[in-house]
């Protein structure tokens, strides 16, 4: 009798062992999730830069250029760095156009005679967009149209991204405006073939830093 109570007292204390170790995996597991759940991302202020390169003569030359002023707005927190993203707004002041031309005169042309052009011609705004299977893409409004930019993007280690996209100044009712800089740039826009010519579609690029709180 007294070896069966040793025996159920063993059984006891076993399965008292066990339930606190399953309670305690068990805790630590609902630590770690929750730890998981509440990462979040949010943007680096000051960390977007924004350029562009267009084209000239019929051999499809590249000018580059960017814009030194990002205005950024309704930004937020997510899960991920694209929903993180989601949402943000952004404004250019156009006159933070910046070409590097060495001889000064290509920036106050595209101010003058491409800008200047369009209606509302101090700001490019828009909004940046993610759906559910991951593709990005940016609403644009310039000359006072709005039009969509389907967005490319990679993103490191450090969680930088960068987005490429190509939008056609047709679909901004802009072509006016690329017929004016090309007449303002018509010998420097002039190929070996004596074709004056400046495309409507312009490569843009954008990146973006993101920080995990």
């Amino acid at each position: 009798m007294k070896r069966i109570n040793l025996l159920a007292l063993g059984m006891l204390l076993i399965l008292g062992f066990s339930c606190k170790q399953a309670k305690k995996e068990n805790t630590e597991q609902q630590k770690e999730s929750k730890e998981i759940m509440s990462d979040s991302f949010t943007l680096v202020k000051d960390s977007t830069k924004v350029g562009f390169t267009a084209y000239k003569t019929t051999e499809k030359v590249p000018v580059g250029g960017q814009f030194k002023d990002i205005n950024i707005t309704n930004t937020k927190s997510g899960a991920t760095p694209l929903e993180a993203l989601n949402g943000t707004e952004f404004s250019i002041p156009v006159s933070s156009l910046f070409t590097n031309d060495p001889t000064g005169t290509r920036d106050p042309k595209l101010l003058k005679f491409f800008f200047g052009v369009l209606k509302n011609t101090e700001l490019i705004s828009g909004i940046f967009k993610t759906t559910a299977d991951n593709k990005c893409s940016i609403d644009v409004t310039l000359n006072g149209e709005t039009s969509n930019i389907p967005l490319e993007y990679t993103m490191d280690s450090e969680n930088k991204i960068t987005f490429k996209g190509v939008m056609d100044l047709a679909n901004w009712n802009a072509l006016d405006a690329v017929t004016s800089i090309n007449k303002a740039c018509k010998e420097l826009h002039t190929g070996t073939d004596g074709v004056s010519k400046t495309w409507s579609d312009v490569a843009v690029q954008a990146e973006v830093q993101l920080k995990k709180n």
